[in-house]
């Protein structure tokens, strides 16, 4: 009887979890799309399968540790019987179960595929059109996804004759019963490659570079995913394409911090101009732009600029931008600057000003973070 635990390599005594971390193991190392068309891969591949069908299920462990084989013909029973070949002898009749399906198409979908796609703040604000590159699989130029070499087409299976799965009659204590298996010459296909196509080895596909277009919509953000529809790879066999996701990932900006569809700058401004007022230009994503402080505008105060943040998502309109005024200190004052503030300072009675305490001010930036973070 096959050893199953030596073909996943693990004990006797394995448990469950270790029994499935090494058949995912084995099963990423063998897969075909991983080692490709050595026969002996897909062999080893389908042992290891088999192993995990048995050793992965506790009922059919269990029965296999006591002797009898699930996997074989007759299920490890004497005469090649086994309990599903009961089942389906008594039960299966009336509904069908064992009963050939037909042959398997040989075509199958293609695979989906993620692309992460890195894209300025400009681009999310107001959406782009760009063009990607995309490693991924296409149908054969030479064949046309038959796999045949040009000129020669599939045949039927000798074998099963078309059909994809052979019966062979098992005795047993009970008689003989018929099951169903697929074929073994075709795997089940119903056809055979007499010349595979040699640029594509009979795949029906080959790998190759293509640039897809696409339109970002403004208002996507860092994880936001644009499907591509039958962008993706082409099955085997010339089947359907599969899907391609771009996966917005957004760089970070030097200027703009973004909180959803709203932007958020820090405005350095002399003490004076806070004093007294002013209206300063600022460079925006949308150009140039006014601020107007008004006189006595203090540290941390917000000058909210209307519908220059982010575009919203799939709707009209678009967030604001908030500029956070950070006052800037003089420092190095000469003489005649110095005694301008003295003089001020006697105007305003701030000669000997008293201390007065009041809540910890973490600065612009630290309340820039708070905001952000939601606090």
């Amino acid at each position: 009887m096959t050893d199953y635990y030596e073909i996943l390599g693990v004990a006797r005594d394995a448990t469950p979890e270790q029994i499935k971390k090494a058949y995912r193991k084995l099963a990423r190392e063998l897969h075909p799309d991983v080692a490709g068309s050595d026969p002996a891969a897909e062999e080893r591949f389908k042992d290891v399968s088999r192993a995990y069908d048995v050793l992965g299920n506790p009922d059919k462990r269990r029965a296999y540790d006591m002797g009898a084989d699930p996997s074989s013909p007759g299920g490890g029973m004497g005469g090649g019987f086994g309990f599903q070949d009961i089942f389906e002898t008594f039960f299966g009749a009336a509904a069908g179960a064992g009963a050939p399906r037909g042959p398997a198409p040989r075509a199958r979908r293609g695979q989906d595929a993620l692309v992460r796609l890195d894209v300025d703040l400009a681009e999310t604000t107001f959406g782009a059109h760009r063009e990607v590159q995309v490693d991924t699989a296409v149908l054969c130029p030479t064949c046309g996804g038959t796999c045949c070499r040009p000129g020669t087409s599939p045949r039927t299976c000798e074998v099963c004759g078309g059909r994809g799965s052979v019966q062979r009659v098992a005795r047993s204590f009970l008689g003989q019963v018929m099951t169903t298996q697929p074929c073994a010459a075709c795997h089940g296909f119903g056809t055979v490659i007499p010349e595979p196509c040699t640029e594509c080895a009979g795949e029906g596909r080959v790998r190759s570079r293509r640039t897809l277009s696409v339109d970002i919509p403004a208002g996507v953000d860092t994880g936001t995913r644009i499907k591509l529809t039958g962008q993706g790879e082409v099955g085997p066999a010339g089947g359907p394409a599969g899907d391609v996701y771009l996966e917005i990932r957004e760089r970070r900006h030097d200027t703009f911090v973004r909180k959803g569809d709203d932007l958020h700058a820090t405005l350095q401004v002399p003490m004076t101009a806070a004093a007294l007022g002013t209206v300063l230009m600022m460079d925006t994503l949308d150009g140039p732009r006014e601020v107007d402080l008004r006189p006595g505008t203090q540290p941390g105060q917000v000058v909210t600029l209307k519908g220059l943040g982010v575009g919203h998502l799939h709707v009209g309109g678009r967030g604001d931008l908030h500029v956070h005024v950070d006052v800037d200190v003089p420092t190095g004052l000469d003489d005649e600057q110095a005694e301008l503030l003295r003089r001020l300072a006697a105007l305003r009675g701030e000669e000997r000003p008293e201390a007065r305490l009041s809540a910890a001010n973490p600065g612009v930036f630290a309340k820039l973070r708070d905001k952000l973070a939601g606090r």
